[in-house]
């Protein structure tokens, strides 16, 4: 490849560009050629409607491939968990990198757990999915819990709390870790407690499907095991005919890499042997008061169809037991 610099796409947010400067590094590295961000601002940056509201399924997504398929940027860095299931013939996913924590986590005024939350607390997330799971659990446990609707960036939802208007906000441990802030978090919210969204801690490198050369370039940055698993955790998501912004949570871990997060360390062993894939899914009304979690388990999926079948199977389960009739937005 020439020297020329590649363009990346990316959101304008402190976050995004954060995670696109990780993978520009990184592609310069497997390339040999420079590479140059291009922001560009998307329609769910600029909208103070919540997620819920205007749709939630690619709202951060749409601008950015529309600048790809214009051959305005080379390639584009997205967070996995706002792509929608449905991937456009002519773009790819060259590469899923190695997750990041999956997890949510809870960053509260006087270092609260979530479990030593005073009643009453207001907890906010602009998530459909958390408020399903804080609620359910909270109504287990005795809790007494206020979710509330917010949005905005990381420094919006935090000061929240520190202005007191919001005992506790939940956001996703992989955001604060990438943007050097995970010293805020006063708890991991443990995967038992609220299951994640489709790919959180993930990200998608995409490109244009005829740029065969970068495809073959970037894929050197893909991790086999976060593919299978957000694969997985995407396909369930697209047979429960579901939105980004729906309240469904699901979580494919490969149980002796993801045992650490059970725990609550921070790093896995990567030598580990992994042979089975473990996948979770929930759905659940805002309130807490109904949910479907089911889970299965099966040999790590070799192919792009067996995660596929692996997600879709047990979404078929979810919807036997009532799934459907608990998903407030539909995907069409």
């Amino acid at each position: 490849m020439s020297e020329k610099a590649l363009r990346l796409g990316t959101r304008r947010s402190k976050l995004a560009m954060a995670q696109s400067g990780q993978v520009a590094d990184a592609v310069s590295q497997v390339t040999g050629r420079p590479v140059e961000l291009v922001e560009i601002t998307t329609y769910g940056d600029t909208s103070r409607e919540h997620l819920a509201q205007i749709g939630g399924t690619g709202v951060f997504v749409a601008a950015l491939r529309e600048a790809l398929a214009r051959g305005e940027v080379d390639f584009a860095v997205h967070s996995l968990k706002d792509l929608p299931t449905a991937q456009p013939d002519e773009l790819v996913l060259a590469a899923i990198p190695e997750r990041e924590d999956p997890r949510d986590v809870l960053v509260a005024r006087d270092a609260l757990k979530f479990a030593d939350l005073p009643r009453g607390a207001r907890v906010g997330t602009g998530s459909p999915r958390r408020m399903a799971q804080l609620n359910a659990y909270a109504r287990a446990h005795g809790l007494d819990i206020e979710t509330v609707p917010i949005r905005g960036n990381v420094d919006t939802r935090i000061g929240f709390v520190h202005s007191g208007e919001l005992d506790a906000v939940v956001l996703a441990a992989a955001g604060l870790n990438r943007i050097g802030r995970s010293d805020e978090v006063t708890d991991f919210l443990s995967v038992d407690t609220v299951l994640p969204a489709p790919g959180q801690g993930a990200l998608a490198i995409e490109c244009a499907a005829a740029n065969a050369d970068l495809v073959a370039a970037l894929a050197e940055l893909d991790d086999p095991h976060t593919r299978a698993a957000v694969t997985a955790e995407r396909s369930l998501l697209a047979a429960l005919e579901a939105g980004c912004s729906a309240p469904v949570g699901a979580l494919a871990d490969l149980p002796p890499l993801s045992a650490p997060f059970e725990r609550g360390d921070v790093q896995a062993d990567g030598q580990t042997t992994v042979k089975e894939m473990r996948l979770r899914g929930v759905v659940g009304t805002t309130d807490g008061s109904t949910l479907v979690q089911l889970s299965t388990t099966g040999p790590v999926p070799r192919t792009h169809e067996e995660a596929v079948a692996f997600g879709r199977e047990l979404a078929t389960e979810m919807l036997a037991r009532g799934a459907a009739g608990l998903m407030g937005e539909r995907a069409l």
